[in-house]
């Protein structure tokens, strides 16, 4: 008897285990469309009408079951790069093959210790300014319709082991997920100490989720398998529970921009890559050569003339391309008229300088924040604006009556397929028309812009970048005369050449300004 009782003792144990493990229900219950005696794949859909009756929320595990990849050193290394320094990158990336080795904890701790031990609490904004574009670009569309699958009622709540400060901005602003739980970092005399510990709202959010009798009916874990319930207190008292593995998240497409709930217009930040530790390695080992681009392009730009800077600037990897259109200027002819304007849409701080180069002939820019090391180096003339619109008004209209002028209405860079609002100020000071150029930058290193500080870097950067390009393209003149011979609001001709850049670009308009920019990025207004 004693030797049956120990097998039944011990099969009963075998079943509790897994059943937790399988996510199968202890207690027979009406069955969710979510669960099966084997995981369910995220290709197979439940049935829409009884998973919105009974779902109440969905807790999803960010680097399980939301984003394709499992690994967090990217993440890290962003903010080593960004907040840090490059001592801090540089050691993160000498203790990645000790992070192999160690437990998936050891290793998180590790990472936020290099990370943050230091770092000032205030004025820490990479989880709002930096990491939402390398998030958003590694969130997988079936993860996605995953966290979704609550329909429009179901709360949606994600776990971390990263610390909050790093995805909560992402998931709350741009995901719509309502709650985030996540590891908190100590704080001691207003800097991050670099240790993690368990977030103190974790047992307020399961109170609210399971109730008092930890009913889990209606509750949606999801999850990539090998995470342990010891880990996610939440894995054991959902009922309804996906599973997805390793292989499963790889052969996940990342989730459509035109999908996000709101779309991702600005953000901050140097690394134009994702900082894997193989793309992390290839940068350090760039970087002398790249301090030698910087010297090489630098002087062909200042010293010799457009016909030799650059063919000169092109063999060193950094292009130029002119896409050619009836509206593109020629040698002759009215082109070569002085005291035109030319309205771009913003990209980096050289965008002037290309036009120039396209051209073949100097111009003279408008600025209004530019730093003045920037100035210095630049290889045309800037006029600096004070945003008082009337003086502003007579310094253009000054420097139009001398030479051709490039303005750049939106009043700061935008990296993303979008237009800011344009201001209609240059529609007033130009007599015929304005000539609409579309501008597309190309980097592959090193983003040439930032709102968080050291502006006069920006051209460094770009110029420091394995391959920058640009293609400029000329479009049609806007005429600010009506046929009558009665002129166009600015505001109408400000808009008509925004939309003309939009279709040029593929870009979308929008009505967002550079305070928002800089608010949002900075927390400032715009002044350097």
């Amino acid at each position: 008897m004693a030797g049956k009782r120990t097998l039944l003792k011990t099969l009963i144990s075998s079943y509790v285990y897994l059943t937790r493990r399988l996510g199968v229900p202890l207690a027979p219950h009406r069955r969710s469309p979510y669960s099966s005696s084997f995981q369910r794949s995220p290709s197979q859909k439940p049935d829409e009408g009884s998973r919105r009756r009974r779902r109440r929320a969905v807790v999803c595990s960010v680097e399980g079951g939301l984003l394709r990849s499992s690994s967090t050193f990217s993440y890290f290394m962003l903010v080593a790069l960004e907040r840090g320094s490059l001592t801090r990158a540089l050691l993160l990336l000498m203790l990645y093959p000790f992070l192999c080795c160690v437990s998936e904890e050891v290793r998180l701790k590790v990472m936020a210790m290099v990370c943050f031990r230091g770092v000032k609490v205030e004025g820490f904004r990479v989880g709002r300014a930096v990491l939402p574009k390398h998030l958003l670009q590694d969130v997988g569309l079936e993860g996605f319709q995953l966290l979704t699958a609550g329909g429009g009622g179901g709360k949606k709540v994600c776990v971390t082991r990263m610390p909050r400060v790093m995805v909560e901005a992402t998931m709350k602003e741009y995901l719509g997920v309502e709650v985030v739980v996540g590891r908190e970092l100590k704080v001691a005399g207003g800097r991050y100490t670099g240790f993690m510990e368990e977030g103190s709202d974790k047992e307020k959010v399961i109170r609210e989720l399971f109730g008092e009798e930890d009913d889990g009916e209606g509750v949606l874990w999801v999850g990539r398998r090998r995470e342990s319930h010891h880990h996610h207190p939440f894995f054991s008292k959902c009922k309804e529970v996906v599973m997805v593995s390793e292989a499963e998240k790889r052969e996940w497409g990342p989730l459509p921009r035109d999908k996000y709930p709101k779309p991702l217009v600005f953000h901050d930040g140097r690394i134009a890559f994702r900082p894997t530790p193989a793309a992390t390695l290839a940068m350090f080992l760039w970087l002398p050569a790249g301090f030698l681009f910087v010297l090489l392009r630098a002087v062909a730009l200042f010293c010799l003339p457009y016909k030799l800077s650059i063919p000169v600037v092109a063999s060193t990897g950094m292009t130029n391309r002119l896409i050619r259109s009836p509206f593109t200027p020629t040698t002759n002819g009215r082109s070569q008229e002085r005291g035109r304007l030319y309205a771009c849409n913003h990209r980096t701080l050289l965008d002037p300088i290309y036009i120039s180069g396209s051209l073949g002939k100097p111009v003279t820019a408008v600025t209004y924040s530019l730093s003045r090391m920037s100035e210095v180096l630049a290889p045309i003339r800037t006029v600096r604006l004070t945003r008082e619109r009337e003086e502003d008004r007579r310094r253009m209209e000054d420097e139009l009556s001398k030479g051709n002028l490039v303005v750049c209405p939106e009043g700061t860079t935008c990296r993303e397929p979008y237009l800011l609002r344009f201001s209609p100020l240059f529609a007033e000071v130009v007599e015929e028309a304005v000539v609409p150029v579309a501008l597309r930058a190309r980097v592959a290193m090193f983003y040439a812009t930032t709102a968080g500080g050291r502006k006069w870097m920006d051209p460094l950067f770009l110029a420091g970048d394995p391959f920058p390009g640009y293609d400029v393209e000329f479009l049609q003149e806007v005429p600010v005369m009506q046929g009558d011979g009665t002129r166009r609001s600015s505001r109408e001709v400000a808009n008509q050449v925004q939309e003309d850049l939009a279709k040029a670009l593929g870009f979308e308009r929008t009505m967002l300004t550079r305070k928002d920019k800089y608010l949002m990025l900075a927390g400032n207004e715009g002044f350097v």
